[in-house]
C-alpha cells in the first residue's frame, strides 16, 4: 500500500460527482463539514541529523467532528511547519493548530485559530462499521484541487492490515473500490449521512483499491485523548501458530474439537510476559472463541485475527484468555500495556534525530529511519549485523538489559578517523570498558573521560578502535566547521 499525501503544485484534477437531487440537502450538510488542508512541512534527516530537508508543500482533507475539532490523517500534517484549512465556500485560508497526533493509527486532530472559519459550518457524526457490499461515498480534495470531490464505491473487504505511516502497526481497515487519489487523505467516507471511515491509503497493485480507517479505530483514538494526551495502542506481545495439523494437536493432547492456536513466542516486556507460556493453547479471548487459524468473529461479514480484541483496549484494562495448559483448561487474566520496545521500529516524525560525534564518527541509536538511511547510502559494511539486531532486538530479549543499540553509522572524513572504516555500521558495545546501553550512556562517558585514549569496543569484534581523546576533541571543531554542523 501507499499513503496518499499529495504534492500541492501538481496537475490540477478533480472529479465533480453528479449528485442525485434527493441527496442534495444531505450533501450540503456533508460538504460544509469537509475541509481542505494545505501543509508546509520540513522533515528531519536521519543520515544528516544536524540538518533538515527542504520545505515541501502538500495537501489533504479533513472534516469537522464537533467542538471545533478537525479530524484528518497523521501523515497529512506530519513534520508540518505551517498548516492552513479552507472549506468549500470560503476564499480565505485559516491557520490551524495541531491538537493531537497518533502516528500508530494515522490520525490527527486540528483546530482553526480564527472563529470565522467555523461560520456556517456543520459537523459529521460517526457511524458503525458498514456491511460488505454496501455502498458509500468518499469526499475530499484530491490532488491539490480546490473543489470538493465525491466518488462512490462498495465495501469489498474487512481485515487487519499494516498502516504504512508507521510501517509497523496493524489495525482494522475497510477495503473499498471507490476512486481515492492523493489529496483524499483524511477525507470522510459517508454512508447513511454518517462517517464510516477515513480515506488513508491505496493498494500499490491493482486498480481502484483504496483503504479506510474504520470508526472503531477513530473512536479508540478519540477516547485515548480524552485526558489531554495520546498514549497509543497496547500490545499483547506473543507469537502464535495455527492448529490445522491434526497430528500436532494429538501430540500436544488437545481435546478433539477444541479450537485455538499455539503460543510460540512470548516477547519480553509485552502484556503477556509472565502470564502466558510458550506451548499454551489459546482457545478464547474475552469470551470469544479463537479458531484454528487464530481468528475471531468480527461480525457476520468477517473474521479477523484475535489480537483485534486487544486493539480495542487501553493500558490497564484486563485481557482474559481461556488456555489449555498441562491437560487442563484454565483462565488467565492480565492487564494490557504499551510496549515502548517497538518504538524504534516505527517511522519517526516531528522530532529531530539525536546523535553523537566523536572525531567525525557519527553515532545514533538504531531506528527504522536510520535503517532506511543506511540502505540508501549503499554502504553495506557490517550490514548483516545491523539488520539482525534490528529484526531480533525485541525477540531475543536484548531490550531487557539495554535501551537501544548504538550504531556507528557514518564517518565525516578527517585524518583523526582515517583508520575507522572497518567499524562502520557496527554496534558499539563499550567505551573504555564501560557498557553502552543508550546514546545517553555514550555522551556521558565521553564527556566525563579523562583518559588519554578512547577505546571503542564493537559487538563481536575483538580488536577495538582506539582514538586519541585530545586529538579527537581538537578535530571536532574543525570537522563541525568543514561539514556545516555549526
Amino acid at each position: 500500500m501507499r499513503i496518499l499525501k499529495s504534492g500541492l503544485i501538481v496537475l490540477v484534477f478533480y472529479l465533480h460527482f453528479p449528485l442525485f437531487s434527493e441527496e442534495k440537502s444531505d450533501f450540503d450538510h456533508v460538504r460544509k463539514a469537509v475541509v481542505q488542508i494545505k501543509v508546509y512541512s520540513q522533515a528531519f534527516s536521519a543520515f544528516t541529523p544536524w540538518a533538515t530537508d527542504g520545505v515541501r508543500a502538500s495537501s489533504g482533507t479533513g472534516f469537522l467532528i464537533g467542538n471545533k475539532r478537525i479530524l484528518t490523517n497523521a501523515h497529512v500534517i506530519s513534520n508540518a511547519k505551517y498548516v492552513q484549512v479552507q472549506r468549500y465556500n470560503q476564499t480565505e485560508w485559516y491557520r490551524v493548530k495541531i491538537l493531537h497526533v497518533a502516528h500508530d493509527c494515522d490520525l490527527a486532530l486540528l483546530e482553526a485559530e480564527d472563529p470565522e472559519f467555523y461560520k456556517d459550518s456543520t459537523e459529521l457524526s460517526l457511524g458503525e462499521i458498514p456491511e460488505l457490499n454496501s455502498s458509500l461515498i468518499v469526499v475530499g480534495y484530491p490532488i491539490g484541487g480546490n473543489k470538493v470531490s465525491v466518488t462512490r464505491g462498495i465495501v469489498s473487504r474487512k481485515e487487519q492490515s499494516k498502516y504504512e505511516h508507521s510501517s509497523v502497526d496493524s489495525h482494522l481497515v475497510l477495503q473499498v473500490d471507490a476512486a481515492i487519489n492523493p489529496g483524499n487523505s483524511g477525507g470522510p467516507a459517508i454512508q447513511n449521512n454518517k462517517v464510516v471511515g477515513v480515506a488513508f491509503q491505496v493498494a500499490t497493485k491493482g486498480e481502484n483499491i483504496g483503504y479506510l480507517i474504520p470508526t472503531k479505530v477513530i473512536r479508540h483514538f478519540l477516547k485515548d485523548i480524552e485526558d489531554g494526551k495520546y498514549d497509543g495502542y497496547v500490545e499483547l506481545g506473543i507469537g502464535t501458530f495455527n492448529s490445522f495439523n491434526i497430528s500436532l494437536r494429538k501430540a500436544k493432547g488437545i481435546p478433539e474439537g477444541l479450537e485455538g492456536v499455539f503460543v510460540t513466542r512470548i516477547l519480553p516486556n509485552g502484556s503477556a510476559d509472565g502470564y502466558l507460556k510458550e506451548g499454551d493453547y489459546l482457545t478464547e479471548i474475552d469470551g470469544l472463541a479463537i479458531g484454528r487459524n487464530g481468528t475471531i468473529t468480527l461480525d457476520k461479514d468477517a473474521r479477523v485475527d484475535f489480537t483485534e480484541t486487544v486493539d480495542d483496549k487501553y493500558s490497564g484494562e484486563p485481557i482474559r484468555f481461556k488456555v489449555f495448559r498441562n491437560g487442563k483448561l484454565i483462565d488467565v487474566e492480565f492487564k494490557a500495556k504499551r510496549m515502548p520496545d517497538f518504538d524504534f521500529m516505527r517511522n519517526r516524525y516531528d522530532t529531530p534525530f539525536d546523535y553523537s560525534m566523536i572525531g567525525g564518527l557519527l553515532f545514533q541509536e538504531m531506528s527504522r529511519d536510520l535503517l532506511g538511511a543506511w540502505s540508501r547510502s549503499g554502504n553495506t559494511s557490517g550490514g548483516s549485523q545491523f539488520l539482525y539486531r534490528y529484526d531480533y532486538f525485541i525477540e531475543d530479549g536484548i531490550g531487557r538489559t539495554k535501551k537501544a543499540d548504538v550504531v556507528l553509522y557514518r564517518k565525516l572524513a578527517h585524518p583523526v578517523n582515517s583508520s575507522s572504516d572497518y567499524f562502520l555500521n557496527l554496534v558499539l558495545e563499550s567505551v573504555n570498558e564501560e557498557p553502552i546501553n543508550s546514546l545517553a550512556d555514550l555522551k556521558k562517558i565521553i564527556a566525563g573521560s579523562k583518559s588519554k585514549f578512547l577505546k571503542l569496543k564493537f559487538l563481536n569484534i575483538d580488536l577495538p578502535l582506539i582514538l586519541d581523546r585530545e586529538e579527537t576533541q581538537k578535530a571536532d571543531s574543525q570537522i563541525r566547521s568543514t561539514y556545516g554542523l555549526e
